[in-house]
């Protein structure tokens, strides 16, 4: 039970190691509190609300994902090398269609409710 219990500890100094050190991961946090803030505003239904939480956890899942093949990366391969930066473009690109995917499904939810608030 021990080693259940330190699991979670090791958890959050991996979440606490991205919002300290990686930019994007804290812009999404941000975005993600204004998208929340705009949800209760709104008084999303629960479908709606469902499809708001996965999107925003791909995207933070991705992010966790990306920082950690960047950090190995760099310590397998601390020169550059053509194949680490396919290796961090290609863990980027993940990132970038979770983001746009999220940003589809929000418009998708808040489009009309800001069109027919206008």
């Amino acid at each position: 039970m021990t080693k259940f219990i330190k699991s979670f500890g090791y958890a959050f100094s991996g979440i606490a190691y991205a919002g300290k050190s990686q930019f994007n991961f804290r812009f999404h946090l941000a975005a993600l509190t204004i998208v929340g803030i705009a949800g209760w505003y709104f008084e999303l239904n629960t479908a709606e609300w469902l499809w708001i939480i996965a999107a925003s956890g791909i995207v933070l899942l991705s992010e966790l994902f990306n920082t950690a093949v960047e950090v190995l990366v760099d310590l397998v391969s601390p020169d550059i090398h053509p194949k680490a930066k396919i290796i961090k473009d290609v863990a980027a690109g993940a990132v970038l269609i979770a983001a746009v995917t999220a940003i589809l499904i929000g418009l998708i939810i808040f489009y009309p409710k800001i069109a027919h608030a206008a």
